[in-house]
């Protein structure tokens, strides 16, 4: 994510559609997309549900146990919320959308702190 900026004026823009979220949120989810796609077999259009898992497993795998907060920091507290990141990139022609996608489709995808803290790989394990 870190080679990822957007260009000059552009977050101007976003920010006078939706200024919700952190600029890094908008950038993680692009991130999360091109996650998603070299996961996949072949290129081919992303639902909303597989956008919003890419973007917890990206955020688990690089945040780790902090990927949560981080998210948070950035606006982003629900799955609802990155279909509005997707949308405002769409409403503002920086992604496109096909006509069957919606911003449903983001909605309840999993809870935050369900997936990211007590499904955490270590939650659960007793001591010794």
């Amino acid at each position: 994510m870190a080679e990822l900026a957007f260009r000059d004026g552009i977050m101007d823009r976003i920010r006078m559609r939706e200024s919700r979220f952190d600029e890094r949120a908008y950038l993680f989810v692009l991130t999360a997309l091109e996650y998603c796609q070299q996961h996949l077999s072949e290129r081919r259009h992303i639902t909303g549900r597989e956008l919003a898992v890419a973007c917890r497993e990206l955020a688990l795998d690089h945040y780790g146990v902090l990927a949560r907060m981080v998210l948070e920091h950035w606006g982003v507290r629900t799955t609802a919320d990155i279909g509005d990141i997707v949308f405002t990139l769409v409403d503002l022609e920086l992604l496109m959308s096909q006509p069957s996608d919606t911003r449903e489709e983001f909605i309840g995808v999993y809870d935050f702190e369900e997936s990211f803290e007590r499904e955490y790989p270590w939650c659960g394990v007793q001591p010794v």
